[in-house]
């Protein structure tokens, strides 16, 4: 059978392969795209939508408990762990399904099955019906990631969990164990804290969240163990030993090592790129530890290969994958994008206290060469805050001293995912201090906190 001729193959439907797919074909382009598992990929099925469909829950729950702080009433306050988990399935399932409608909609060709590349321009996809060629002047790779598994931590799915195993937990953890502080890993020992479990994060790193801010990272720890939670930092865990019903994890600190028994392990270790079997080497694509290296454009030095998302270089988010495929595809389509800019990406993480950043911390800044002026306001100076019943949280501005120029904004706080935002647009503007203190902010709101920021950065805070 002659292979299908396409001028655009897309490899992967989770956010940046769907989006790449769509702005194609509103560009005119003839567009297949292939998927081995679900439409939407990870991120809408087994990342970013279910996770925060199970944390709403908890922060629901969370609120029931406070219910006599705001003058209410509620009694046998308890939660159906399998209805909480089939409401996350729900949303995602949902949301699933509109991709499909998208595809139909924008007139895009989808394939279920497994690709390969076994030529310049050529894709080969296993289906269920066997084997069909597809061509393509232009492909573009968005396979994604998988959690990474080290040696004798290997997750069984009964006693030693991945994310994916989190997402659809057989039982309700009495006393677990999260190795990894990253996001996946804070925002899953926050869930499962809050519903009641007796949770101990492990950390290789000197601080939580390792990625953040030092000043965020401390303040997140603080309000953890205030929380419940046991924090192990400048820990290693070295061994699981699996019995029926526990684990004993074998955790090396300050050079002891210490033995701790759970029930139940979260390995959030970090990712490893779907990159492998396709046949990238051959083409001549370079690989560097599971990420294929690309150039600002997400090109690979292979004619008409491109890879986007969380195959190739970080930060590994869905929002960094989705314009990359927009740019892409404009690219493919003869347009003159603007590359993205990793340094105005922000990262969110939905635990409780929520945190969220864009740009560079201050110790970066000053590793960078910068001298920074640096602005904090903390929740409980803004009204809204406290009507919110949420004063416990921080908002930090970085400012180049000599230009105004904003370096990076941190933060954490009641919907801290959401405000992030503004400090976004402002990084893409090129907004300076002046731009961001002349602007007026509406009143109540979380987002006074934001203009505080930066007022207090040069020494002109009003309200604390």
């Amino acid at each position: 059978m002659a292979a299908r001729s396409f001028d655009l193959v897309v490899i992967g439907a989770g956010p940046g392969g769907y989006v790449a797919a769509i702005r194609a074909a509103q560009l005119g382009k003839s567009v297949a795209i292939v998927e081995r598992e679900n439409l939407g990929g990870i991120c809408l099925n087994w990342g970013c939508i279910p996770t925060k469909a199970l944390l709403r829950s908890a922060e629901v729950f969370h609120l029931m408990h406070r219910a006599k702080e705001f003058g209410l009433t509620a009694e046998k306050i308890g939660f159906d762990l399998d209805a909480v988990v089939k409401r996350s399935r729900k949303v995602a399932g949902q949301l699933s399904g509109g991709i499909g409608h998208l595809m139909k909609k924008n007139k895009i060709t989808v394939v279920m099955g497994e690709a390969t590349l076994p030529a310049k321009g050529k894709v080969s996809v296993k289906t269920d019906k066997g084997t069909e060629e597809l061509a393509a002047a232009n492909i573009i790779l968005a396979t994604g990631a998988r959690a990474r598994e080290l040696p004798g931590l290997e997750a069984d799915g009964d006693l030693v969990w991945t994310y994916r195993h989190a997402l659809q937990p057989k039982r309700m953890p009495k006393k677990l164990l999260v190795i990894g502080s990253g996001a996946i890993g804070i925002e899953f020992a926050s869930f499962f804290n809050t519903l009641g479990a007796d949770v101990t994060v492990v950390e290789v790193m000197e601080r939580i969240l390792p990625v953040e801010d030092a000043e965020i990272s401390a303040f997140a720890q603080k309000q953890f163990e205030k929380q419940g939670m046991t924090i192990m930092t400048k820990a290693m865990v070295k061994k699981l030993d699996r019995a029926k019903g526990k684990v004993t994890a074998h955790i090396e600190r300050r050079g002891k090592v210490e033995t701790h028994e759970f029930d139940t392990v979260i390995s959030a270790v970090g990712i490893v790129a779907n990159t492998e079997g396709l046949g990238l080497e051959k083409l001549g694509a370079k690989i560097d530890r599971s990420f294929v290296v690309t150039d600002d454009y997400c090109r690979t030095g292979v004619e008409g290969l491109y890879v986007i998302g969380d195959a190739t270089n970080g930060p590994w988010l869905a929002h960094k994958a989705s314009h990359e495929g927009v740019m892409v595809a404009e690219l493919i389509a003869g347009g003159h994008p603007h590359a993205v800019d990793p340094a105005s990406i922000a990262g969110c993480t939905y635990c409780h206290p929520q945190v969220a950043s864009v740009g560079l911390t201050e110790a970066k800044a000053k590793e960078q060469g910068y001298a920074v002026k640096v602005g904090r306001f903390p929740f409980i100076g803004n009204g809204k805050a406290i009507a919110l019943g949420e004063p416990e949280g921080m908002i930090k501005t970085i400012f180049d001293a000599k230009t105004g120029e904003l370096l990076g904004a941190h933060m954490i706080g009641a919907e801290v995912t959401e405000l992030i935002q503004g400090y976004v647009i402002g990084r893409t503007l090129e907004t300076t201090e002046e731009d961001l203190m002349n602007t007026v902010f509406p009143h109540p709101t979380l987002s006074e906190m934001m203009h505080e920021s930066v007022l207090d950065a040069y020494g002109r805070a009003l309200h604390f």
